[in-house]
């Protein structure tokens, strides 16, 4: 099937045509017809696979056929890198229909948004603290027809439910309302049951997994040689570009700071750092200015950037699905990728639960450096004084 068959307006189908973009995802197969037929629908489909432009499309043709009227759609989102991505895409599809979007989120100027709201914008892609933020200025949604909430489980995980209930009591009850979400635990199970009405669902890989063009591999180290196996990663291995998450805003900064004295060209992000710091840390990575891109989860998902050849755990993430949104940035559009995680003796439970979510063990590798082998787990084998790199052979029978 091409995007000729759905309901879409042909302005639409140009444009997707210019863009070389011929054949539909799995998740815009099931979900455009849906949409355009006016149905709420709850989607769960991991990210990279293109839900973006499977609610945009329907959803411009729909402002397209009726009355211009300000507000007519809101989009939530999770992260402020998330909504200008939703809000690109939106302009660029929106653009041949003259749909206009504004973008509003925290960390930037609130009055530069206000005076784009109060100009009028059909569209607004919104962080739900920030969109709080106008409303209580007097920011209406009485012509509401669509509410899209974008990566909901996302939203649930940094605890913006008040705030969404907060906007949704405010919001007309009669809209579509589509709800898309890389996981459905009991969190968006209990959101879309009190805020779409008879939903159609759709699953696409609800079970996610990584992509197989994704090299995964463990190294097993000690939490205060973390740095000096990175450094080494760097230095030996062909990395291009190099995504670096960890748990904690302070030690981000740390790490990405420690890279730039070993004269590595990197820079961090995280969700304290100014809008202007972290677009231009983004900008730097995406034209190749800084190699080393040291983060928190802010850029776990919805960040949308080709090229990436390394994703490096330098702290391990909590549970499978964060585990999953981080690796997918790299073998992204049919590339190859590796995705690394250093686990320390203390990692053992989120391993586990990664390992369970996979359904297989990782690779693992033990990082001898110039000290004795570093064990994850008990081991009756013998430290041996090596330096550098050695394939771990017998963690997994000792699980």
């Amino acid at each position: 099937m091409n995007f000729e068959k759905f309901d879409i307006d042909p302005r639409c189908i140009q444009l997707l045509s210019s863009l070389n973009i011929t054949h539909p995802t799995p998740v815009q197969n099931q979900a455009i017809p849906l949409v355009c037929e006016g149905h709420d629908i709850i989607a769960v489909a991991q990210t990279g696979t293109g839900k973006t432009f499977a609610f945009a499309l329907p959803l411009v043709t729909r402002l397209a056929a009726g009355p211009s009227r300000w507000n007519q759609a809101l989009i939530l989102t999770p992260t402020r890198e998330l909504a200008q991505q939703v809000h690109s895409v939106i302009e660029q599809v929106g653009e041949p229909l003259g749909i206009s979007s504004v973008c509003v989120y925290g960390g930037a100027r609130l009055e530069p948004q206000a005076r784009a709201l109060k100009k009028g914008r059909r569209v607004i892609v919104a962080t739900p603290g920030r969109l709080l933020d106008h409303m209580s200025r007097g920011l209406k949604f009485n012509d509401l027809q669509v509410l899209i909430l974008d990566e909901a489980d996302r939203m649930l995980d940094m605890g913006f439910l008040p705030d969404i209930r907060r906007i949704v009591y405010k919001l007309p009850k009669q809209r579509q309302t589509l709800m898309f979400s890389a996981t459905f635990g009991n969190d968006v199970a209990r959101l879309s049951a009190d805020m779409l009405d008879q939903p159609r669902r759709i699953d696409v890989g609800a079970v996610a997994k990584p992509v197989d063009t994704v090299r995964q591999r463990l190294y097993t180290v000690h939490q205060e040689r973390k740095l000096e196996l990175l450094q080494q990663l760097l230095k030996e291995e062909n990395i291009q570009s190099a995504l670096i998450f960890l748990r904690t805003k302070h030690r981000t900064d740390a790490v990405a700071r420690a890279l730039r004295k070993a004269g590595f060209k990197a820079q961090a992000i995280h969700g304290d750092r100014t809008q202007t710091q972290r677009d231009q840390a983004l900008d730097g990575f995406r034209n190749g200015k800084y190699p080393i891109l040291v983060a928190t989860d802010v850029a776990a998902r919805g960040l949308d950037i080709i090229g990436i050849s390394h994703v490096i755990n330098y702290d391990i993430p909590a549970s499978s699905d964060d585990y999953i949104h981080r690796i997918g940035r790299t073998a992204r559009a049919s590339a190859e990728g590796d995705a690394v995680t250093f686990a320390s003796p203390g990692d053992h439970l989120q391993l586990n639960a990664i390992e369970k979510g996979l359904g297989k063990n990782l690779p693992r590798t033990e990082w001898e450096g110039e000290a004795p082998v570093l064990s994850l787990f008990r081991s009756t084998s013998v430290a041996r004084p090596k330096s550098g790199f050695r394939r771990q052979r017998s963690l997994l029978r000792q699980r």
